[in-house]
């Protein structure tokens, strides 16, 4: 099913959202979210060690939600072991005033008050052979326990996962979902986050895909990656780009790439597709990526594009010459 929700503030759209809350998204092709150990080393392509994400449920849905991860356990055939397993990461669910509102909530550090709102629910995971290859179930909240956001017409909450001890790579996926113990979509709900971090596929055929909405506000466009290890480029299509290449980053630094917003992609999705090299193959490659306006503020990258997945329109911008 589909739904058509208004998105106001300071712009106004017409938004799609389909009744699909995996995180990562079909859509997006991304085999794995990533987190490492704290003591790990960046070059292995986590920054920061710390990931947040948020939910965004309309406000006429009233059952209870669950948020649901899959694999948050160290160890087996998924997470990326350095040595012996001995990392730790924990899952932090917030909501309540302040959970996406504070400032320091949607910076790309986790520095300041980015545990705004109100701790909801938190667990540890190590090595856990329960949870390998398998799912845990955070909840039942009720939806109002989030932060109402009036110009979404909804309530959010937040996870933060963050690697607290160890150097190993932890891949894991989410789901948010109206059961416990299965994966059932909300219709009009939507995840979204400030900066990705996540695991490339393998398989250079394989692309994949972030979405950042583009706002009436928004001019320029900063995309920051780090740590692609020169795997690749990225291609930016849109509604009025056909395929713009930009850089990516080499082996444990920062790359950025700086381009103009066209009129005709306000209040639009961009599609930013990750394509690998063909030779040589990188393999097991984690990377981190951001992208900013003109004022520094970050764009939300949704797992579900707002507006849906952009279709180039050739004719946009042609004009008859004059004889």
């Amino acid at each position: 099913m589909k739904k058509w929700i208004l998105i106001g503030g300071l712009f106004h759209v017409m938004v799609q959202f389909t009744a699909a809350q995996p995180v990562p998204a079909g859509d997006e092709n991304i085999p794995f979210l990533m987190t490492f150990g704290n003591t790990a080393n960046p070059s292995w392509g986590d920054d920061d060690y710390s990931q947040t994400f948020f939910f965004l449920i309309p406000e006429n849905f009233t059952d209870p939600i669950y948020i649901r991860i899959f694999d948050p356990d160290i160890g087996g055939e998924n997470d990326e072991v350095r040595g012996e397993f001995d990392t730790r990461t924990t899952f932090e669910i917030f909501g309540g005033q302040g959970c996406q509102t504070d400032p320091d909530a949607i910076e790309t550090d986790p520095t300041g008050n980015y545990k705004s709102g109100n701790l909801l629910a938190s667990r540890a995971f190590g090595q856990d052979q329960r949870y390998d290859n398998n799912w845990y179930t955070f909840g039942p909240f009720n939806p109002t326990e989030g932060e109402y956001i009036e110009k979404w017409n909804g309530y959010v909450f937040k996870i933060i996962i963050e690697g607290i001890a160890g150097d190993d790579g932890n891949l894991y996926r989410m789901f948010l979902s109206t059961e416990q113990s299965d994966n059932k979509a909300i219709e009009g709900a939507n995840a979204f986050a400030y900066e990705y971090s996540f695991r490339m596929h393998d398989n250079p055929n394989e692309v994949s895909h972030i979405y950042p909405f583009v706002d009436d506000r928004t001019v320029i466009v900063r995309q920051s990656n780090f740590d692609w290890d020169n795997d690749g480029l990225i291609r930016i299509v849109s509604v009025a780009r056909k395929g713009q290449l930009s850089k990516v980053s080499g082996d444990n630094v920062w790359g950025e790439d700086e381009f103009q917003i066209l009129d005709e992609e306000h209040n639009t999705s961009l599609d930013m597709q990750l394509i690998k090299s063909r030779s040589p193959v990188t393999r097991n490659n984690n990377v981190v990526i951001n992208v900013r306006n003109q004022y520094n503020e970050l764009l939300p990258f949704y797992v579900i594009p707002l507006g849906g997945v952009p279709q180039y329109k050739y004719n946009i911008g042609i004009k008859k010459q004059s004889d």
